[in-house]
């Protein structure tokens, strides 16, 4: 879907490009990829980059546009992962802006894409608006990254009591969203600090909304490090946990094969089609019977005081 507003605020929805204007981009079809190269004058070199789900965040510098690309976290829930992240191009020529993203976001939601808190804000400072997408996408990644600790301790729960490889496969998708943070947040990393030291962008920017970014940016790194190695060494201690369940499963199995061994013992002796001396006794059925109750009992006393029960 294609959206042009007259300024940042993203609030003044035109319906032609002007100069100044801001072009939202997000989860664009075929016939809006070309309309994008065409009426838009995109270089066709830029144009695999930045519609490649994999690329890297990075800035470029030319005479004519400048490039920005930074990786965004968002949802989903079509193959176990619920979070990933993906990369948001932002365009830049002297007359318009333009940003791209493959999926729905909640970076610039296509419904309402201001990232400014004051309503109808009427802003044309591009760099600034760059400063404010990654503070905004910093902010973002926290958020998440807060849902992931409580799915996490949600699974937890289940883990202490489970046998299965079902609990530990879900930790192990919320270890791959914590990896994707983690590369995509350095790398937004490396990018602010180069349109920090930028001679060409340093006049513009906004020194305070730049160290903002840098801090949320940061924070998000920290936690998402912290709660990734939190996560690495829950995981081997719960791998443990699963394989002591199992073998307690397994020694309570085979106690209770070892007691009903002792009256099926009993039972093929005197069923073997040998004289016995009981064949013809009253009391050899319930003798039988008795004795191999007792023995039975006997054994389980006896596994009880060892505490194997």
């Amino acid at each position: 879907m294609i959206k042009i507003f007259k300024t940042f605020g993203g609030y003044n929805e035109i319906s032609k490009v002007e100069k100044g204007c801001w072009i939202n981009v997000t989860k664009p079809t075929n016939e809006e990829i070309q309309k994008i190269t065409s009426e838009f004058r995109l270089p066709a070199d830029l144009q695999n980059d930045i519609l490649d789900a994999d690329e890297r965040p990075r800035v470029e510098f030319e005479e004519d546009w400048t490039l920005i690309i930074l990786r965004i976290p968002v949802e989903q829930t079509n193959n176990g992962v619920p979070f990933y992240t993906v990369p948001l191009a932002i365009f830049i020529t002297d007359d318009f802006t333009l940003t791209i993203c493959l999926q729905d976001n909640d970076v610039l939601p296509i419904g309402q894409p201001s990232p400014f808190r004051e309503q109808y804000s009427q802003i044309t400072d591009n760099i600034n608006f760059i400063l404010r997408l990654f503070l905004r996408s910093g902010n973002l990644y926290l958020k998440y990254l807060k849902q992931i600790n409580q799915m996490t301790s949600a699974i937890e729960q289940d883990l202490e009591k489970s046998i299965k490889n079902r609990e530990l496969n879900k930790l192990l998708k919320m270890e791959k969203c914590l990896v994707y943070f983690i590369t995509s947040i350095k790398a937004n990393e490396i990018v602010l600090a180069k349109l920090r030291t930028s001679k060409k962008i340093t006049s513009e920017i906004n020194e305070d909304l730049l160290e903002d970014a840098i801090i949320e940016n940061k924070q998000a790194l920290e936690m998402a490090q912290i709660y990734s190695d939190i996560q690495s060494g829950m995981m081997d201690a719960f791998a443990s946990v699963i394989s002591n369940n199992l073998n307690v499963v397994m020694k309570q199995l085979t106690l209770i094969s070892i007691i009903l061994m002792i009256p099926t013992l009993i039972a093929s002796i005197f069923g073997m089609n040998v004289p016995n001396g009981m064949e013809e006794s009253f009391w050899a059925l319930p003798a039988i019977i008795s004795g191999s109750l007792i023995l039975s009992i006997l054994g389980v006393l006896i596994f009880r005081k060892r505490q194997w029960f």
